[in-house]
């Protein structure tokens, strides 16, 4: 009997020291190793990352793709070319547009630029701004119909941003106003 309570004290000094140490490791586990779980599991996520980019990088210095990214670069800018107009080319627009006042023999036809010498900034666009055109001339529907369409036609596109028709007195034509916005190309400082 004294030999049984010599085990069961033995056994019991053993599971106190193993339970000890289980809540000692499962808190180093919960401090310590947890976290760098966690954090493997981030440098890996970069390291796919960068593969990806190795990747991307080593097949651009490939002559073939060089060509074909080349290629696409220069049809975004004609593509670009189709809605955009340079600096200095803005100011040959009120020009463009008599002329194909013209073609369409508009009545009593004015144009001219709210601010020649600005142009309205774009908000959160470091590129591009915007030039506002007033046009305004008497013309019945279909000639009216016809010059809006030519108008957006026009490379680079003139946007009509809003317009306004009063009837005519008589036997005149309706008068429009069209207010009509292009994209203009910053000038980047060098």
């Amino acid at each position: 009997m004294a030999s049984m309570k010599i085990y069961r004290k033995y056994l019991t000094t053993a599971a106190l020291i193993w339970a000890a140490c289980f809540t000692f490791f499962f808190f180093v586990y919960m401090l310590v190793l947890r976290p760098q779980r966690g954090s493997k599991k981030q440098v890996e996520n970069k390291l796919t990352e960068k593969k990806q980019m190795y990747e991307s990088a080593l097949k651009a210095t490939q002559k073939e793709t060089r060509i074909q990214l080349n290629e696409q670069i220069e049809r975004l800018r004609n593509r670009l070319g189709d809605f955009v107009i340079d600096f200095e080319d803005s100011a040959n627009l009120t020009f463009d547009i008599s002329q194909i006042a013209g073609e369409e023999k508009l009545a009593s036809f004015s144009v001219k630029s709210r601010d020649s010498s600005k142009v309205s900034a774009i908000p959160d666009c470091n590129y591009i701004c915007e030039n506002h055109i007033d046009v305004s001339f008497a013309a019945l529907f279909p000639q009216f119909a016809t010059f809006l369409n030519a108008l957006e036609r026009h490379r680079p596109v003139l946007f009509v941003d809003k317009f306004t028709v009063s009837s005519g007195r008589g036997d005149s034509s309706p008068q429009a106003n069209v207010n009509l916005v292009v994209f203009v190309r910053k000038r980047q400082d060098s």
